[in-house]
Parts: C-alpha cells; sequence; structure tokens
C-alpha cells in the first residue's frame, strides 16, 4: 500500500515520528508506571512533561520573558470571549479585520463586550483579498485590534502585521510554526493545537504580563488570564494528554531544525502546488497571489460535477480530507508541518493524472 497523507484542515496529521513515539510510550510514560494518560497533572511525571514543553515552545518562538504561555482547552473559541473580557480594561471600543469565516465567529462574540469597530472588510471579495493597511479604518481610542494572521478555510493569509499603537491580538491556529515571527509585536497571541500543534482539546495563549490582571466584572473565573497565569495552566485539571503530545511536536520541530527551517520547506510545499494550479486550466484558485496561505490551499475544479469523482479517487489513492469546506466548495489541501514534501508531490501526480482523464 501506498503512503497514506491526510490533508484535513483539523483536527490535523501529526509527525510520524511523533505518533510512533507516542505509540510507544502510550501504555508505560516514563517511570511513571501508568500512561501519561492517567498520572496526576500535579505529579513530579507530569510536572516535567508540562515545564519541557513550555521551555521547548518559547525556545522555538525565541518569546520574551515578559510573555506568559498558557496552556488552556475551550479551543480559539473560548478565545473570542476571553480576549475582550482580559483586555478591555476599561474601554469600551475594539478593532478588527473581517477576513474570513473565522474573524466573522470572533466579531460576533466580541460585540456582546464592546462596540466593534470593523477596520478593514474582504467580504466583499468573498475573502480572495485583502486591502492595503494604508485604508484600514483604524479607531485609535479602541482597546486593541484583533486580526487573524491566516484564515484556513479561504486559505488568505497575511504578509504583514498591522502595525498600530494598540495591542494586537492574533488568532494563529492554522499558522502557528509555520513560519518565524517577532512575538514581542504581539500583546496576545492564541491558537487551537489541533492544526500544527498536536491534538485538540488544547489551546495555547501567549499573553503579555502587562495585559494580564484586569477583567470585564462579573466574568467567570476561569475566564481570567491571571487565574492561569498565576496557577502554571493548573487552576483546574489542564488537558493533560493533548499537553504532554504537543510536547512531543515541540521537540520534532527542534529536531528539523526550528521554525526557521519549516518555514523554507512549508514555502516550498505551497509554491510547488500554487504552480501546478495556475499551470492547469482544469483547476483554479480564487485568492489573491500576494495573500495565499502557506497552510490551506483551496482549489476549484473547472467542472464541478467532477468533484465527487475526485474526492473519491483521491480517496483510494490514499490522500485523504481535501474536500472543501462546505461554504466554499470545491476543494481544500491543509499542509501544514506535519505534512512532507513528498504528500504534496503525490496530491500534484494525482491532479495531474485526474485532469489527463477527466479535463
Amino acid at each position: 500500500m501506498s503512503e497514506i497523507y491526510n490533508f484535513s484542515a483539523g483536527p490535523a496529521m501529526l509527525p510520524k515520528q511523533v505518533l510512533n513515539q507516542i505509540q510507544g510510550e502510550l501504555i508505560e510514560y516514563g517511570n511513571a508506571k501508568a500512561s501519561v494518560m492517567e498520572i496526576s497533572h500535579r505529579g513530579v511525571d507530569f510536572m516535567q512533561v508540562a515545564q519541557k514543553a513550555e521551555q521547548d515552545l518559547r525556545e522555538l518562538m525565541n518569546i520574551p520573558n515578559n510573555y506568559k504561555v498558557l496552556f488552556l482547552q475551550g479551543g480559539a473559541s473560548a478565545q473570542f470571549s476571553m480576549v475582550p473580557i482580559n483586555l478591555l480594561r476599561g474601554k469600551t471600543s475594539v478593532n478588527y479585520a473581517n477576513t474570513g469565516h473565522w474573524s466573522v465567529k470572533a466579531i460576533a462574540e466580541a460585540k456582546r463586550y464592546a462596540e466593534v469597530n470593523i477596520c478593514t472588510d474582504s467580504s466583499a471579495n468573498k475573502f480572495t483579498d485583502i486591502d492595503d493597511f494604508s485604508n484600514w479604518n483604524i479607531d485609535q481610542d479602541a482597546a486593541y485590534l484583533h486580526y487573524i494572521p491566516n484564515e484556513t478555510i479561504a486559505g488568505l493569509e497575511f504578509d504583514f502585521i498591522p502595525e498600530v499603537d494598540m495591542p494586537i491580538v492574533a488568532d494563529m491556529s492554522s499558522t502557528i510554526l509555520s513560519r518565524e515571527i517577532d512575538v514581542s509585536k504581539f500583546g496576545v497571541i492564541y491558537a487551537g493545537a489541533q492544526k500544527n500543534i498536536g491534538p485538540s482539546g488544547l489551546t495555547i495563549v501567549i499573553v503579555r504580563e502587562d495585559l494580564i490582571g484586569e477583567v470585564v466584572p462579573k466574568q467567570p473565573v476561569l475566564f481570567d488570564y491571571a487565574t492561569h497565569a498565576n496557577n502554571d495552566s493548573m487552576y483546574n485539571t489542564p488537558s493533560t494528554f493533548p499537553w504532554y503530545a504537543a510536547g512531543r511536536v515541540f521537540e520534532w520541530l527542534k529536531d528539523q531544525g526550528g521554525i526557521g527551517a519549516m518555514a523554507s520547506v512549508n514555502e516550498r510545499k505551497a509554491a510547488k502546488l500554487y504552480q501546478a494550479i495556475d499551470g492547469s486550466d482544469f483547476y483554479s484558485n480564487p485568492v489573491n497571489p500576494k495573500y495565499r496561505s502557506w497552510m490551506n490551499v483551496p482549489f476549484i475544479l473547472a467542472n464541478d460535477s467532477l468533484d465527487k469523482m475526485f474526492l473519491e479517487k483521491s480517496y483510494n489513492a490514499n490522500l485523504l480530507a481535501l474536500k472543501g469546506h462546505k461554504s466554499v466548495g470545491g476543494m481544500r489541501a491543509s499542509i501544514y508541518n506535519a505534512m512532507p514534501e513528498s504528500g504534496v508531490d503525490a496530491l500534484i501526480e494525482f491532479m495531474a493524472d485526474f485532469e489527463k482523464q477527466h479535463g
């Protein structure tokens, strides 16, 4: 049987090396005489897991010392609430960039707490382009600016960080660890784990310390960053297995040469796939090439009546989860860090063969 390549947008594939390591440690972790899923989160064995995972992530992302790294639950969707709860700090308005499906959800939640200024809106172009930053309408008195550097569904990715005189908040769920970033430019970075970090059930939050400790009154204690920062993310029982698995992914990333090395591979993988799409009359991608995602590559067949056949044949060829999101249709190949270059090559070869047969 040929190699299996999983192009799922999330939960996404994990590196095979990590899966094999987890398999080998599943029944008994280290000297714990039990599975990592069965040991106390406050015991010595898991505390070592937790501390090493945080330290490795700090090294990979070069996270400054004045930032807390939190290992939480609730996904990025919980952060849609936690961000305004923690960052309003007496202000009444916030800036949000509307560049895709997840931006829309984040905006809807922020409206429960503040007046939302939509500083840029890509809905008119169906989230295929981003307006030049010079044209953004920024509320200078707002508490923060929120944007999503990579929109998973439309495959729209920023090639710049907005420059504003207020905290910048970024939902990096589908782009974190794919390329180097300057963490110091952000007030808060948050990311659901299930794309580039590990299994679902874990959310990483990287928050500048001066933004911790002043929440909107009468909010749940678990929605206060200080609760988690003051308790090493263990105020309540954390998602221990995803936290452990994320740590194994961080180790794997370091073995690959770090984020800079991964960025080179990711850029090459995406360039190959877009070149195959652009060089064909059978496939197309609607996103402005300047803002095409490295991680999520949607493409459309010229004849959508062939979509079902494409998905069936690709699945039989061990190319999994290529169906596009229902809101945009077509196909989508998510090529996160764990996707080897050979997987992209196999997809390109399949696409070419399918076009020869049905184009």
